[in-house]
C-alpha cells in the first residue's frame, strides 16, 4: 500500500463561524458538532480569529480509492504509529484517509510505515 506525503504545514483550530473559509480550496477539512466548529487547513489559510489553534502538523494520505468494505487499513496504520508513540489525527473523505502527525514526528512516522511494508511517495 502507498502512503503519499502532502507538502503543506497544517493547523487545527476551533472557530466561532466559517465565513472566512474558502471550502473550495484543497486541504480544507471542517467538522461541525453540537458543541464546536473545527477546521483543519494549511497554516497559511488559518483565520486570524480562532478560539483555539495548534500549529505544526504534517499530513499524508493512504494513496488510492478504497471501498467501504475494506477493513483495518486505518487501524493498522494507527497501531504502527502508536507502537512508536506517535500521536495522530485522522481525516476521512469518501475515497480515502488522511493521517496527521506533529511535524517533529513526521519523518519518524514515515520511516515506521516504510519499515512495515508501506511505500512512501512524494
Amino acid at each position: 500500500m502507498k502512503i503519499k506525503k502532502i507538502n503543506e504545514d497544517f493547523t487545527i483550530c476551533k472557530l466561532e463561524e466559517y465565513s472566512e473559509i474558502n471550502l473550495g480550496l484543497p486541504w480544507v477539512f471542517v467538522a461541525s458538532t453540537d458543541k464546536e466548529l473545527s477546521l483543519v487547513c494549511p497554516t497559511y489559510m488559518t483565520p486570524k480569529e480562532t478560539l483555539a489553534r495548534e500549529d505544526g502538523w504534517k499530513m499524508f494520505k493512504v494513496d488510492g480509492q478504497f471501498d467501504f468494505s475494506l477493513i483495518g487499513i486505518l487501524a493498522e496504520i494507527s497501531k504502527i504509529l502508536a507502537d512508536k508513540k506517535i500521536s495522530i489525527l485522522t481525516q476521512s473523505t469518501y475515497d480515502t484517509d488522511y493521517i496527521m502527525v506533529k511535524a517533529d514526528k513526521f519523518d519518524e512516522a514515515l520511516i515506521a510505515l516504510a519499515d512495515n511494508g508501506y511505500k512512501v511517495i512524494n
